[in-house]
């Protein structure tokens, strides 16, 4: 399987604040990876560094392989989404004073991700393709915010702790849906998320960071397997 990405000697933080210490990690085209730690441990560092929304002050980032690999770091973060970066960040950052369907169209590239997919991905979309994005519950900007980011047809999908604060049922809608856009279609993703267990179903590598640098790095299952070990890592008394 062909490596997607390579991420060696990572340092990166705001400013002259250094958040993330000699990360290194790599993930292989149509893999999951999630990113699991304790709040404050770098995993929104990393995600936001990667889309380039960070200072980084060492290391490299690289994206593809052979003759389209490229200097992912070296790239300012307006061009991230053209090499093939859809992010999804905590603030979801749709457009609140367009419509559903303009929120998507505006954004969209060509590729197999259109916005009548995203609408079959999400049916609550489709009923709502004409409301502004004010009007939207928080699962349904969640949903958006997916489908913003799968219209530009990237080559991997960062998503900062999709299911927070979200009701169950929407939980499990969106869980589904990363089921499919994943394990289904095969599209490479980073997932970080605080409920771990959720997370590990769906991933192939698991990696968490302590105190910006990585403490654990194994297979999504092997984690799983082991909930002391899990609990121990997140500092979960038991």
């Amino acid at each position: 399987m062909a490596e997607l990405l390579k991420v060696e000697e990572l340092m990166a933080g705001y400013g002259e604040a250094v958040v993330l210490n000699k990360v290194s990690l790599s993930l292989n085209q149509g893999e999951t990876l999630a990113l699991l730690g304790r709040n404050g441990t770098g995993k929104t560092t990393l995600i936001n560094t990667l889309a380039g929304a960070t200072r980084q002050h060492g290391g490299s980032i690289t994206l593809g392989s052979g003759s389209e690999r490229m200097a992912l770091h070296k790239l300012p973060s307006f061009e991230r989404a053209a090499a093939g970066i859809g992010w999804v960040p905590q603030e979801r950052n749709i457009f609140k004073s367009l419509t559903v369907h303009e929120n998507l169209t505006a954004v969209a590239r060509p590729g197999p991700w259109t916005p009548s997919d995203v609408y079959e991905l999400f049916p609550r979309l489709a009923e709502r393709k004409s409301n502004l994005g004010t009007q939207l519950s928080g699962g349904e900007q969640q949903m958006l915010a997916v489908g913003r980011a799968l219209v530009l047809n990237p080559k991997l999908l960062l998503l900062d702790e999709p299911l927070e604060g979200l009701a169950p049922i929407i939980v499990e809608e969106l869980l589904r849906a990363l089921r499919r856009i994943t394990r289904d279609e095969g599209l490479s993703a980073i997932i970080v998320e605080q409920h771990p267990q959720a997370i590990l179903a769906i991933s192939d590598q698991a990696v968490v960071l302590d105190r910006g640098t990585v403490v654990h790095q194994s297979s999504a299952q092997a984690l799983q397997a082991q909930p002391q070990l899990l609990d121990s890592l997140l500092g979960v008394a038991r």
